[in-house]
C-alpha cells in the first residue's frame, strides 16, 4: 500500500482495483483527486473505479469501514 501513497499529499492514493466500501461505524470524509469531498456515515457505501482519493476522519471518534478490492486487468 505504501507504494501507491503520495508522499507530498498524505493519504492520497490510487489503486488499480475496483473498490467497494461501506462505513460500518462513525464518520469519514472521502476526498477525491479533484478536491471534491463527501461526508459518509454508517450505512453509506462507495464504489470506486481506480480513482485518486483519500479517506479522512475529521472527528475525534474512531470510524470503521469495510473494503472489498477487486483486481482488474487492462
Amino acid at each position: 500500500m505504501a507504494a501507491v501513497m503520495e508522499p507530498d499529499n498524505p493519504g492520497m492514493h490510487r489503486t488499480d482495483t475496483v473498490d467497494y466500501a461501506i462505513v460500518l461505524e462513525g464518520e469519514v470524509t472521502m476526498e477525491l483527486g479533484d478536491g471534491a469531498q463527501t461526508r459518509l456515515t454508517a450505512g453509506d457505501t462507495v464504489v470506486q473505479l481506480g480513482s485518486r482519493h483519500a479517506w479522512r476522519n475529521r472527528t475525534d471518534r474512531p470510524a470503521t469501514i469495510a473494503f472489498v478490492l477487486t483486481g482488474v486487468t487492462t
